[in-house]
């Protein structure tokens, strides 16, 4: 009987590289603020920590012939969106309320008071409702670029199953291509300061 593929969980794989990308981001930060390093040096001495780590990472799992399940997303996404309209931006005409200077003019600014104070919580509530959207969907695209890049690496895991310098091949590759990106930014960065 043929043993069952290994598989790992997508959403526990994100997870777990979430948290290990901002312990070793804090960890070095903490430590940088001790020795006196630059944010570049402890931005070149995370990302190596996490590159190191990646790499291991996919190695073990090439060499074992790991595969990777999408768990985190249930049921098919859809092609439509919402038809959104913007508003447009212009002038607000803020209507003025003539009363005279007695009891009803102090009662009707208490209500007008009310009334836009009850406004603007509304108006506030829907901002944070808007930025929890664009931090979920923020995460989405996130999650999804990094479920399809493990997912690419753990393709090739069927011809690497067993042998350690192919899969440490694949994986130094991936890891190049995943986060060297990232590490000429910061230096063309240094450079054009």
């Amino acid at each position: 009987m043929k043993p069952s593929k290994t598989y790992l969980s997508g959403k526990s794989v994100f997870i777990v590289s979430l948290i290990v990308i901002a312990v070793t981001s804090l960890t070095v930060y903490i430590t940088g603020e001790h020795y006196h390093r630059t944010i570049t040096e402890n931005f070149y001495l995370s990302l190596s920590i996490i590159a190191f780590a990646l790499f291991l990472f996919m190695t073990v799992g090439l060499y074992r012939g790991i595969g990777l399940k999408d768990d985190y997303m249930k049921g098919e996404a859809s092609d439509e969106f919402p038809d959104f309209q913007i508003m447009g931006g212009g002038n607000f005409d803020i209507p003025s309320i003539d009363t005279d200077d007695g009891i009803s003019g102090l009662l009707l600014s208490i209500l007008f008071w009310i009334v836009v104070s009850i406004a603007l919580i509304a108006l506030v509530f829907l901002l944070e409702l808007l930025f929890w959207f664009s931090v979920f969907i923020l995460f989405a695209m996130l999650y999804w670029v990094f479920f399809r890049a493990l997912k690419l690496v753990f393709s090739k895991a069927a011809e690497t199953k067993g042998d350690m310098a192919i899969s440490a091949g694949y994986a130094f590759m991936y890891t190049g291509l995943y986060t060297g990106w990232l590490f000429t930014i910061v230096y063309l960065a240094e450079i054009l300061r």
